[in-house]
């Protein structure tokens, strides 16, 4: 009997899953599916420890909906991608395998491990890839002369013109076997992660297990909430984003899945750009953007700048100020409050990710790989591309990015999207009893009514670092054109 092998990795769904479906074809072929934990690698890349439970939470769901097509789910857990190979490598002929089937990823490490699999197999069995994480696979969208567009707004224009040619339906879950694999695999254990096992690590209900529950928030939302979106999606007080990242970066769902389902409910959303259907739809085509980007300039992977004269910024070394960033006690309530909210659940609204990274660049003056490696061993959502992509951008480092010149001031930040405070009260209980007119000058308020509060006065003054970046950002550039000239 012919054996396929699945190999599972940041894909942990049976619906519109390609490798999977592609494997199932064969009826009457034995189908098996593996999952390799690499604690140690995860931890070299800063993955964030809730979400290592988050993976291990939905391995324990892909494993019963493996069992119930007849599909044993192996697990092993190796520290490193190396140890992963010489592994799998060894189970696949173990397993007498006759084709390996799975699903691409971009980033560096990853491309390099796959590539030392398909070395070592290739002689022996069919090895069968797919682009499963993108709409469009990497370098399918390019400019005329076939490279990677640099700016945004013609990739997405291009974009969404292959797009619309493109098959990009959705997949449905592989039906039972007729002739499921009688092998008993072992069972999946937690994985030691960040000093104790993954099943310990904190996810906040607001996240819930499982593909259903995924599908059925992303339904709801594009039924539901999705005509709302470009009106409330800058607002951290009301929930009005679609909250699906976490899913999408461990690969619970399938960027199709979001675009049909989006499409199904909107059917005009690629004619009707000015609607908040194609709010939401920029929303994952940024996600492509960003990712078509690691392939066509895989330095981006090791934390490398877009734009390369900003290597040359002055960075202010401040130990004392990183920390008040990192624990929320900056004394900028808006600042201060997302950082929490990021702290305790994992999460932080897409506004506040924009505010707060620009914060510790451009008022603190911080390297930004400080903040983007920050975010990354905390966001339940965390993923390479897309952190890297956010972080370039809000430190001018990047491609398409915001000018070094643009810098946010934080008060007026929140006064435009919390201007009630409601968001920032949550979060900063000591601020409770500030007037909501007060609220984002706390300290201003608690002098006129001789009160002490228990809430830091801001850690830097605005105007003056605002002042201070400029200068460093037009220094870097300065000298950057000399040397190129001299």
């Amino acid at each position: 009997m012919t054996t396929h092998l699945v190999w599972f990795r940041n894909d942990l769904r049976v619906t519109d899953n390609r490798a999977l479906s592609a494997a199932c074809e064969d009826p009457d072929a034995s189908v098996i599916a593996v999952f390799i934990a690499t604690p140690k690698q995860w931890q070299q890349h800063d993955m964030a420890p809730r979400q290592a439970t988050f993976i291990y939470q939905h391995l324990l769901e892909l494993k019963k909906s493996l069992d119930e097509r007849g599909i044993p789910l192996h697990y092993q857990q190796c520290d490193w991608f190396a140890d992963g190979v010489d592994w799998l490598v060894k189970f696949a002929r173990e397993q007498k395998v006759d084709a390996l089937f799975y699903n691409n990823q971009v980033e560096i490490n990853e491309v390099a491990r796959d590539a030392a699999v398909d070395k070592a197999l290739s002689d022996e069995m069919v090895i069968r890839r797919f682009d499963d994480s993108l709409l469009l696979p990497p370098g399918s969208v390019t400019t005329g002369d076939g490279s990677m567009y640099k700016v945004y707004t013609p990739f997405r224009r291009a974009f969404i013109e292959r797009l619309s040619e493109s098959d990009c339906r959705s997949l449905p879950a592989p039906k039972k076997r007729d002739k499921p694999h009688k092998g008993k695999p072992n069972g999946i254990k937690p994985f030691n992660y960040s000093q104790c096992d993954a099943s310990q690590q904190e996810v906040g209900d607001d996240f819930p297990i499982g593909e259903d529950a995924a599908r059925d928030r992303l339904r709801r939302f594009c039924r539901e909430n999705v005509q709302d979106y470009n009106d409330q999606r800058d607002f951290p007080s009301i929930d009005g984003t679609s909250s699906l990242s976490p899913y999408l970066a461990i690969g619970v769902l399938s960027p199709r899945q979001c675009f049909n389902r989006l499409r199904t409910e909107n059917p005009e959303v690629l004619e009707k750009r000015d609607g908040s259907a194609f709010g939401w739809l920029n929303e994952l085509i940024w996600r492509e953007f960003y990712r078509h980007l690691l392939v066509a300039w895989p330095s981006l992977c090791k934390h490398q700048p877009f734009i390369d004269w900003t290597r040359g910024v002055g960075w202010r070394q401040s130990e004392d100020d990183l920390k008040a960033w990192q624990e929320g006690k900056t004394g900028y309530p808006i600042v201060d409050a997302a950082m929490r909210q990021m702290n305790a659940t994992g999460w932080m609204h897409n506004r506040l990710r924009m505010i707060t990274s620009s914060f510790l660049v451009k008022d603190l003056l911080i390297d930004w790989h400080l903040g983007e490696r920050y975010f990354m061993t905390q966001l339940l959502d965390g993923d390479l591309a897309a952190n890297n992509g956010g972080w370039q951008w809000s430190a001018s480092t990047g491609n398409d990015s915001a000018p070094y010149f643009r810098i946010f001031n934080p008060t007026t930040q929140g006064e435009r999207f919390d201007k009630q405070g409601r968001f920032i009260k949550k979060w900063i209980p000591e601020l409770a009893d500030v007037p909501e007119k007060d609220i984002h000058q706390p300290h201003r308020w608690a002098e006129k009514q001789q009160r002490v509060l228990d809430y830091p006065h801001p850690i830097i003054d605005h105007a003056r670092a605002r002042k201070d970046t400029l200068a460093a950002f037009e220094e870097a550039k300065s000298r950057a054109r000399a040397e190129s000239e001299g």
